[in-house]
């Protein structure tokens, strides 16, 4: 295991970040609870971010509320090194709920209706308040001159959804400047499907881009019993339904990755009325910008089927796509050298292709500046299958002062110069 400068919390030493987080979990755990009792929804984070805040005045760090509407900005800094251009690292967790009736049972389940932590985000932020308290506690025991850099933490809102602009939390973050002078940024996303405290890297595309859409199809509508004289979308939609789960596999490269899903269709009032209106919502996610625009103009074209049946259709894309996210091959190498100093080979996983093809607005932040993002095996092994989003989603806590120290050896590494 890496060593690091010996510091003192409540007269207890550690040697390393994994010994000081292990420590911790008992606290971990209890943070994630409490955040999983009272789950908010993207850009309601109030109360959420009013604990995380609290709890980093305690430590010390100098605190921002409100940043990105709801979120938190958090830095520690040498004293003679504050308002100069210093190495900074950012490290990231995001806050926010999902509109999910929770059915597990536990005894920290939500306590709000309809509401739940079904993608970790409880967890993600425990977890960042433990790199907060680790680092402070190496921040205090550094001698001066040692610590030679900044280290921000950003607890963001609304990764889950977008308000009626198509803002997400980390375009929000951004917009008031959260990654000014910051030269990295980190991240983490718990898997259900690894091993607990297993952690798993990838370098280029990680996360694919999502381009979501909306499409109505209209006509006149009618009697059930007279579809001679109506104007049946559902009918219409019999045609377009294929046409659209055809657009990967006959208009896409067969190398590329690329998946059209659709979550929602709305259609009628009644078994004997033919409605004059049907509603499809969907998604198209890809990793490459060629891929994209092929999918994009294939799609365009795949809903003039409709006005050949003799309906009308509209086609709206969401304005701005989510892009890929994309990892820095550089930074990371510094999260697995990190992982792998600390918890040894056989629990450092690597992948030579993407994690998913599932979305991550964090790539708006590796956008910006290099950055990556690496999996937290957080699988129960209990023989239930659990995935991100479902309503029985839950996380070994065990895993929890993993993912902390991960996250806080890479960045203590960086602010002492030796992450290169």
């Amino acid at each position: 295991m890496a060593s690091w400068l010996a510091g003192k919390l409540e007269g207890m030493e550690y040697t390393n970040s994994l010994e000081h987080a292990q420590t911790l979990q008992p606290t971990l755990r209890d943070w994630r609870r409490d955040f999983h009792r009272h789950p908010e929804l993207s850009f309601q984070e109030q109360r959420t971010a009013t604990k995380v805040a609290s709890l980093l005045r305690e430590l010390g760090w100098q605190v921002r509320e409100g940043v990105g509407r709801t979120g938190v900005l958090a830095d520690l800094c040498p004293a003679e090194l504050v308002g100069q251009d210093v190495p900074t690292i950012a490290i990231r967790a995001d806050m926010d709920a999902l509109p999910i009736t929770e059915v597990t049972g536990a005894d920290y389940a939500s306590t709000v209706p309809g509401v739940m932590h079904a993608c970790g985000h409880d967890a993600h932020t425990a977890m960042l308040l433990g790199v907060a308290n680790i680092l402070k506690t190496h921040f205090d025991a550094a001698t001066l001159g040692t610590w030679q850099g900044r280290v921000r933490l950003l607890f963001q809102p609304s990764e889950e959804s977008r308000d009626k602009n198509g803002i997400s939390g980390a375009r929000a973050m951004l917009t008031d400047g959260v990654l000014d002078g910051v030269h990295q940024v980190l991240a983490l996303h718990v898997n259900p499907r690894l091993p607990a405290g297993t952690c798993q890297f990838c370098d280029g595309p990680a996360y694919a881009g999502a381009d979501g859409f909306a499409i109505w199809v209209r006509a006149a509508g009618g009697h059930g019993a007279s579809p001679h004289e109506a104007g049946d979308p559902l009918f219409m939609l019999t045609s377009l339904l294929p046409a659209l789960y055809g657009l990967t596999g006959r208009h896409a490269d067969p190398r590329a990755s690329t998946v059209l899903s659709l979550g929602q269709i709305q259609a009628g009032t009644a078994g004997n009325v033919i409605p004059s209106e049907v509603f499809l919502k969907g998604s198209i996610r890809s990793f490459d910008p060629v891929t994209r625009e092929r999918m994009l103009a294939e799609l365009k074209r795949a809903v003039n089927i409709i006005p050949a049946l003799g309906g009308e259709v509209e086609l709206n894309l969401s304005n701005p796509p989510l892009p890929p996210l994309i990892n820095s091959p550089e930074v990371s190498a510094q999260l697995r050298a990190a992982a792998t100093s600390l918890l040894g080979e056989d629990k450092v996983i690597y992948l030579d292709q993407p994690f998913t093809m599932g979305s991550e607005d964090f790539a708006y932040m590796t956008q910006a500046v290099p950055g990556a993002l690496f999996e937290l095996g957080v699988d129960l092994d209990d023989g239930v299958k659990r995935e991100c989003h479902m309503p029985i989603f839950d996380v070994n806590e065990d895993a929890l002062p993993v993912g902390a120290a991960v996250m806080a050896e890479t960045a203590r590494r960086f602010v002492i110069g030796e992450s290169s």
